[in-house]
């Protein structure tokens, strides 16, 4: 029996010099060393051994499996330890090379010039006030002088949720909320800044969705000069001192008298070009003074306060400003053109 063990040795000496890999390996500590290996077969035999044989047997059988073992072990920690070093190797970060520079974002051009229009008002006393874009057609119509069968309410054909709830056509609603906190308290100086929704066909004009911003003043001895001098100084600080404006009659349920604003062409200085059809002037805003009838619903004695109001679309002056072509650029998160107001 000392002989088989010692050739049993031999052989799985010899055999694990020639172990290639780790699977090699395992596959040989299972023969060798398993329940089912010859070692274990000789170690079951050896109750038949004789009490004198049987101490010396089992310690040859002992360094048997150390040996074994021993080699295994050896063999593993190499494996492992190579394992680990080809791993390094390839997770292996240069840390002189320069890092990757990561994007920069800008702020879109029409939240540059929402902030430049609030601070061109907040120099000039106003607040800037917000409300729901889901409205009651109260708020949205009826409280500004639009009731249910006026046909002034085709030109803001909207989105209804309800016969009683829409998305708001405009941020109007805002001025009347704001009136009614207010329970006739003066002076009033809002800008309203928000989306709007309409049922507009898409194209380079116009958006079922598009931002705009409105004005409102309320007090004793509101005139139209002072909305033409607050409207004339907001153009000049947004397109320069050379700009300037002209009011052209026109119609608004919720003001009286109404006007259209256009400024001076910046392209062409008032000469005439393309840009502005060759008249030399651009629409930019509506305007007038607020209806009595809106003071009344709002709360405000139309006898003793009096008010103008003003509504732009933001897109409408980011366009002019900034050379734009079309509306739907705004909208369609191109990169390529996001790109070009990252040093506004």
């Amino acid at each position: 029996m000392k002989e088989r063990l010692e050739a049993l040795k031999l052989d799985a000496l010899q055999e694990l010099e020639q172990v290639k890999n780790q699977q090699e390996l395992n596959d040989l500590r299972i023969k060798y060393l398993g329940k089912k290996g010859p070692l274990t077969e000789i170690l079951r035999g050896m109750g038949a051994l004789s009490a004198e044989e049987r101490p010396i047997i089992g310690q040859v059988a002992n360094d048997v499996r150390a040996a074994i073992e021993g080699v295994i072990e050896e063999k593993q920690a190499a494996y492992l330890k190579q394992e680990t070093d080809n791993r390094l190797r390839a997770e292996m970060i240069d840390v002189t090379l320069p890092g990757k520079p990561s994007q920069q974002g800008a702020v879109h051009p029409l939240s540059k010039i929402i902030q430049d229009i609030e601070d061109i008002f907040i120099g000039m006393g106003y607040s800037v006030a917000e409300g729901p874009e889901v409205e009651q057609d109260y708020y949205n119509f009826e409280a500004l002088n639009l009731p249910k069968d006026h046909p002034a309410r085709d030109m803001q054909d909207s989105f209804y949720i309800t016969e009683e709830i829409l998305m708001r056509t405009q941020t109007s609603p805002v001025q009347v909320r704001t009136m009614e906190k207010r329970k006739g308290d003066v002076p009033i100086k809002i800008i309203c800044p928000g989306k709007v929704y309409r049922r507009d066909d898409d194209d380079a004009t116009h958006s079922h969705m598009f931002t705009q911003i409105e004005g409102l003043v309320i007090d004793r001895n509101i005139r139209m000069s002072d909305l033409k001098g607050t409207l004339l100084q907001f153009v000049q600080e947004m397109y320069g001192k050379q700009t300037r404006i002209r009011l052209r009659p026109s119609f608004f349920p919720f003001t009286e008298p109404s006007v259209e604003v256009d400024v001076s062409c910046a392209m062409c200085g008032g000469a005439g070009c393309r840009t502005c059809k060759q008249t030399g002037w651009l629409e930019i805003l509506g305007a007038g003074m607020v209806h009595p009838r809106v003071l009344e619903m709002g709360g405000y004695d139309p006898k003793e306060y009096s008010g103008f109001a003003f509504g732009m679309g933001v897109e409408r002056i980011a366009m002019l400003k900034y050379g734009i072509e079309d509306i739907r650029h705004f909208y369609t998160n191109d990169l390529r053109f996001l790109k070009q107001f990252v040093h506004l």
